[in-house]
């Protein structure tokens, strides 16, 4: 019985992996498309959440799985709860890299601007969230959390940035405010992946960093 669990544990932890790559793919074909004007890769990353959709339901429907016939003691509890949360932060990054792919028609970024959302996109570290669950690697997990930090004052400076080019050329705030969406939905990707290493933080030590 428990080789089986196992064996589930191990698939678990293949599909966490493979869905927290496809949330990288999508944030670097959405971050691409707009700094390059590509509608090509801004496809990619809207047919990257489609796939990201259904790999949440394939991983969530193997949760319930290992929790309705394997019996798991608690720590495997842990694990696949910690889990099941992880995969509803992984699809909102998804929902958020294809939203920033669908502003990909309406900015058209001029050579040398946008440096600081390209940074953004480099920033989060989403397999590294999830790949601190497969390795349980503590160290990893708290690693995210420095990395959403750098978001949050790469944020401020995009803030800036598009403070600057509404001052030379008021013409451009339309798409400045899209600019200013695309870097918060940026942000908020980087507390997704800070929300993923907390409940890692949580199926290690049964302490959710947030709950102290």
């Amino acid at each position: 019985m428990r080789n089986k669990f196992e064996e589930q544990l191990e698939r678990l932890h293949v599909e966490l992996i493979q869905m927290g790559a496809l949330c990288e793919d999508g944030i670097s074909a959405a971050a691409e498309a707009l700094l390059q004007n590509n509608p090509g890769l801004a496809q990619t990353a809207i047919d990257a959440e489609r796939e990201i959709d259904q790999k949440e339901r394939e991983v969530e429907n193997l949760c319930i799985k290992l929790l309705l016939q394997q019996q798991p003691v608690a720590k495997d509890l842990r694990e696949i709860s910690a889990a099941l949360k992880m995969i509803s932060d992984l699809e909102r990054i998804g929902d958020q890299a294809s939203d920033i792919a669908e502003l990909v028609p309406y900015v058209h970024l001029e050579e040398g601007t946008g440096l600081h959302i390209g940074d953004m996109a480099r920033a989060v570290m989403v397999t590294d969230s999830v790949d601190s669950f497969v390795k349980r690697d503590l160290d990893l997990a708290r690693a995210v959390y420095t990395a959403d930090d750098k978001v949050d004052a790469l944020f401020d400076q995009v803030k800036q940035e598009l403070i600057g080019m509404i001052a030379k050329d008021a013409s451009r705030g339309e798409q400045c405010m899209d600019l200013l969406m695309v870097a918060k939905y940026l942000e908020r990707i980087g507390d997704h992946a800070t929300n993923v290493a907390e409940w890692v933080e949580y199926s290690i030590t049964n302490v959710h960093p947030d709950k102290n």
